[in-house]
């Protein structure tokens, strides 16, 4: 097998809400997109972040109406601190603080308007 891409797939109740999240406040921009769909990239992401409205018909009917919950969207930055002052200053809330964990990782989240967790995190701390 030879991955020619990447992209996690989230279904939530407004896609032009969770894009335009992304798109103003994470830089990213929209590749594609049509009714109920809309996939966004970064050329630094590695992966594509697409949205689904949730009861899509063209989605399994057992996956319809589900919602991106327990999935943490998580980015790894440069400038955490500054990153999270700049979300601030956009005034994001920040819906879990600035934490350090045992083994060294250094993260803080912030929601988009469907609820999906943004997670800012630094590795190299």
């Amino acid at each position: 097998m030879r991955i020619t891409a990447s992209a996690v797939s989230l279904n939530v109740d407004d896609v032009a809400a969770s894009s335009a999240f992304l798109a103003e406040h994470f830089g990213f921009r929209t590749e594609m997109s049509a009714d109920g769909f809309a996939s966004l990239t970064r050329d630094d992401a590695g992966l594509n972040v697409v949205f689904l409205r949730r009861g899509l018909a063209t989605l399994p009917a057992d996956q319809r109406d589900d919602h991106a919950s327990g999935l943490i969207l998580a980015f790894v930055v440069d400038d955490l601190e500054g990153e999270l002052e700049r979300l601030k200053s956009e005034g994001v809330p920040i819906t879990m603080p600035l934490t350090v964990d045992e083994w060294g990782e250094r993260s803080f989240q912030v929601r988009d308007p469907n609820g999906v967790i943004v997670q800012l995190v630094d590795w190299n701390a």
